[in-house]
């Protein structure tokens, strides 16, 4: 492989995070806290920077292949967040262990955090955790609609190219890149400006902000989003909502593309699946717990909305509802939102097809003779699209399994092991057992840490992108 393409996109990494370290240094002046941990981590960055540079200079320029792509893409992942972790080994208040976790989960938009006394941290200190899932989320989004389908990862061309670089809205892909986050951009400081409006501070609500629109659910409070009012509740849950549809059609919306919106399943879903499991949990909450109807149906919209988008706030305690409500918050940790949003998990429109199949196998086992084709989008699936769809869900699961495994193997209960998988490779952050919204992991063990990190990674880069790297042919010559 010709690693001065590589360098190429680590420096570009390396500039962005650089950045956003100088953001947090001023922070970090402005309110008289440590400047150290961003200084040295700026001077690691500097270096870096100055490496690379030597290293595209001395080679000869190469066009990059589909197979250094993928080595490309699954490397800047541990790159990013072993640099982001920095700033937390150089607070000393972290192991290496610990700060390549939150790191991790915060550039993957996990949102599962080590920390028990989260406000303990310097304002700065928050503020890079915070920055890290803003960061990441607009890296996701631009790898999953720009990225991956050219490289035909995990079928998410026969969502995302159709739509967006297939049909060539823009003459470039630059300018494709620039409009998303443009978009990334407004709503972020919609979501701020709202909850400025709701009496939250300015860092509060630039922090919060991050974690929504990036689907990630870093809070800098110990208790999320649980002792906020109301308002600012709905607030953060609709702006939730809004991160986990495919940003594509925002640039629909803004040019008034609006048969665009219309005729897309995916998004019709999406809004249907999330209104059908507000509806259920807020009966289960109303029925069975001493809420009213309004709380009940803010609860159960607040935590549907940020387990499907994979956001992992917290409003409330799912683990004290009744046993029916917390197994359907388990459930929803295998969903996910939109193609092309930041938000992770099996994406709605795999599910989507999933049910359009079923449907069809039952008309065709009522009516042998009709021809009932799966159309998604408009467009008619053809048998090899449905099983890249199938075949990826097939493959979820089977990582999923070995996750869970391994950490049974270590010694974790089922219930921990199963969901910190599940929300590991879904970018969701809270679970059940002992890794509920009102925990954390800072309990498990190291080696438990280091698979979940890796799940993280995996989750993210939805799977095939990874597993190639596994296997013997991509090493050869």
């Amino acid at each position: 492989m010709f690693f001065s393409n590589l360098c190429k996109i680590l420096i570009r990494i390396v500039g962005i995070l650089g950045v956003g370290l100088s953001v947090s240094l001023l922070l970090a002046i402005h309110y008289n806290e440590p400047i150290i941990p961003f200084i040295e981590t700026i001077i690691v960055c500097i270096c870096l920077a100055a490496l690379f540079t030597i290293i595209i200079h001395r080679s000869k320029t190469q066009e990059v292949t589909k197979r250094e792509s993928f080595f490309i893409v699954t490397f800047s992942w541990f790159f990013i967040a072993t640099i982001g972790a920095l700033p937390y080994i150089f607070t000393h208040s972290f192991s290496i262990i610990d700060a390549l976790f939150e790191s991790t989960s915060g550039f993957s938009t996990t949102g599962a955090s080590i920390l028990s006394d989260i406000e303990a941290l310097p304002k700065s200190i928050l503020f890079w955790r915070s920055l890290t899932h803003w960061i990441g989320g607009i890296g996701i989004i631009v790898i999953v609609i720009i990225i991956m389908p050219s490289l035909k990862i995990g079928g998410n061309n026969l969502f995302s190219v159709e739509s967006s670089v297939g049909e060539k809205i823009l003459p470039k892909i630059s300018s494709v890149g620039k409009r998303l986050l443009l978009i990334y951009l407004v709503l972020t400081a919609l979501e701020i400006l709202f909850l400025l409006l709701g009496n939250m501070n300015l860092f509060e609500s630039v922090c919060h902000s991050f974690g929504t629109v990036a689907t990630g659910g870093f809070s800098p409070k110990n208790t999320s989003i649980f002792n906020y009012s109301p308002y600012i509740q709905y607030v953060i849950a609709i702006f939730m909502l809004l991160a986990g549809i495919n940003f594509i059609l925002y640039y629909y919306l803004v040019n008034k593309r609006f048969d665009k919106i219309k005729h897309n399943d995916e998004l019709w879903f999406y809004i249907k699946f999330v209104g059908f499991a507000t509806v259920l949990v807020t009966a289960i909450l109303f029925v069975n717990t001493e809420r009213s109807f309004e709380q009940s149906f803010r609860d159960s919209f607040f935590q549907v909305v940020s387990i499907v988008t994979c956001t992992g706030f917290g409003s409330s305690d799912y683990l004290l509802w009744p046993q029916a409500g917390w197994v359907i918050m388990f459930l929803l940790l295998f969903t996910g939102g939109c193609t092309g949003s930041t938000a992770g998990g099996i994406k709605m429109a795999r599910h989507a097809l999933v049910f359009k199949n079923l449907r069809n196998i039952i008309t065709k086992s009522i009516h042998p003779k009709s021809i009932t084709p799966v159309r998604f989008n408009n467009v008619v699936m053809n048998e090899k699209q449905n099983l890249a769809v199938l075949t990826f869900i097939t493959w979820y699961f089977i990582a999923f399994t070995i996750g869970t495994v391994a950490l049974i193997f270590l010694k974790v209960d089922g219930k921990t092991a199963a969901s910190s998988i599940a929300t590991a490779m879904g970018g969701v952050g809270p679970g059940i057992g002992t890794v509920g919204p009102a925990s954390n992991y800072g309990h498990l063990s190291a080696a438990v840490k280091i698979i979940i990190s890796l799940f993280m990674i995996i989750g993210r880069l939805e799977l095939y992108a990874f597993l190639v790297l596994l296997t013997p042919a991509f090493w050869r010559k």
